[in-house]
C-alpha cells in the first residue's frame, strides 16, 4: 500500500466523521508480517500524524507468528498501542491439518517459536483458533496448549463458509451438540484454572446476559451491520464498509463489493452508489428480519452480512450456521454455566 493510499485512506475516514474518541486500525487479511518493521514503522507514522489530537488511536496486527522474531518484537514493544494476535489452531493434530506450507508441511513448530519470542519479550498478546469439526473433540487438549503456551486470551471463530470457503466441517449433523459439550467443558477448565484462559466470545456472552435489559443500547446492532463502523481499504485503495470478509470477493449481486476508492471518493461519495444503496437495503432488511424472528436478537443485534449472503445466498436471511453456534449455542451454554455453580470467569 502507498504512501498515497495510507494518507488518503486516514484523510478520507477523519474528513467522513466517522472516527470518534477511540479508532482501531487492523492489519489483517493475507499474512502482514511478510513485509518488515521498517515499512510498518513507516505507515503507522503516516496515519497517527493525521488522526485529530484527542483521538486514541491503536493498531492491531493479526499473524500466523511465523515470521516474528527480534526485530518485531522490538518494534511492537517500541509502540505501546499496538496488538498482536496469533492465529494458532491448537495441538499439531489440529493446526498443522489446515494450515500449511506450499509444500504441505505443518506450520504448528515455526508459529510456537514466534509465541516463544512473544513471551520471552513479554508482549501481551491474544490468539484466535478456528474451530472445525474435529476441533470440538479437544478442549482438555486445546486449553492445556494454551496453559503451555502462555496463550492468556483466545477467540473461538468458528470454520465460517465465507467467500472462496464455499463449505465447513461443522455443517455435520450433531455439530450443535458437540459444540455445546467444547464450550460448556473448555468453561469448566477455564473456571478451574481461575479465569485462564479469557474466552472472548464467552466473555461478551457473560457481560451481556448480566447487564440488566434496560441497560443495554435500544438499538443492539452487529458493528458488521451498521454502515461505516468498520471500512476495510484494499492495497489500491478500494473500499467498502459492513463485514470486512467482502473485501477482495465478487458476487454476481453486488460485484466486487466496493463501492468507492479512497483516492477519488468520499465517503458520503460512496454512501450514494447504486452498489452501496443496494447492499445498505438488503442488510437492513436483514436485521429487521431477525429483529422480527429471532428471541436471541438482543444479544446478536441483526447478525454478519458475509455470513447471511454467503450461507444462504441473501443479505436479507436470518439464521446462519454462525449466528446458530457462536450466538444461539454459546449464550445458552453460558445462561447455564452461570446458573450452575460456577463464578463467571474473570476477565
Amino acid at each position: 500500500m502507498t504512501d498515497e493510499v495510507l494518507a488518503a485512506a486516514i484523510d478520507r475516514a477523519v474528513q467522513s466523521g466517522v472516527v470518534g474518541k477511540e479508532l482501531t486500525i487492523v492489519w489483517h487479511a493475507g499474512e502482514p508480517l511478510v513485509l518488515p518493521p521498517d515499512w510498518y514503522r513507516h505507515a503507522m507514522d503516516i496515519l497517527d500524524a493525521r488522526v485529530p489530537k484527542g483521538v486514541d488511536v491503536t493498531h492491531s496486527i493479526q499473524t500466523n507468528a511465523m515470521l516474528l522474531d527480534d526485530a518485531w518484537c522490538e518494534f511492537v514493544r517500541e509502540r505501546p498501542r499496538l496488538q498482536i494476535g496469533v492465529s494458532v489452531d491448537g495441538p499439531a493434530v489440529l493446526h498443522d491439518a489446515r494450515r500449511k506450507t506450499r509444500t504441505g508441511k505443518g506450520t504448528l513448530a515455526q508459529a510456537l517459536r514466534g509465541i516463544g519470542k512473544l513471551n520471552e519479550y513479554e508482549i501481551p498478546f491474544h490468539a484466535i483458533t478456528v474451530l472445525t469439526y474435529a476441533s470440538l473433540e479437544f478442549p482438555d487438549e486445546l486449553h492445556e496448549f494454551y496453559e503451555e503456551n502462555g496463550i492468556g486470551r483466545v477467540g473461538f471463530n468458528v470454520e465460517e463458509i465465507e467467500g472462496g470457503h464455499t463449505k465447513s466441517s461443522l455443517l455435520a449433523l450433531d455439530t450443535q451438540r458437540k459444540y455445546r459439550a467444547f464450550m460448556r467443558r473448555f468453561l469448566e477448565l477455564v473456571d478451574e484454572h481461575r479465569g485462564s484462559p479469557v474466552v472472548r466470545e464467552a466473555d461478551m456472552a457473560f457481560g451481556m446476559i448480566q447487564t440488566a435489559r434496560a441497560n443495554r443500547p435500544s438499538e443492539m446492532r452487529d458493528q458488521q451491520n451498521a454502515p461505516w463502523t468498520i471500512v476495510s481499504v484494499g492495497v489500491d485503495g478500494g473500499f467498502t464498509t459492513f463485514s470486512p470478509e467482502l473485501i477482495g470477493v465478487s458476487s454476481v449481486d453486488y460485484g466486487d463489493f466496493v463501492i468507492g476508492n479512497v483516492l477519488r471518493d468520499s465517503f458520503a461519495d460512496a454512501a450514494a452508489t447504486p452498489r452501496f444503496m443496494a447492499l445498505s437495503s438488503d442488510i437492513e432488511a436483514g436485521v429487521e428480519a431477525c429483529r422480527a424472528s429471532c428471541e436471541y436478537f438482543e444479544y446478536c443485534g441483526g447478525g454478519a452480512p458475509a455470513n447471511k449472503y454467503f450461507e444462504n445466498g441473501s443479505m436479507r436471511s436470518t439464521e446462519t450456521l454462525y449466528c446458530r453456534l457462536t450466538k444461539k449455542a454459546l449464550i445458552d451454554v453460558c445462561r447455564e454455566f452461570l446458573t450452575a455453580d460456577h463464578a463467571q470467569p474473570a476477565a
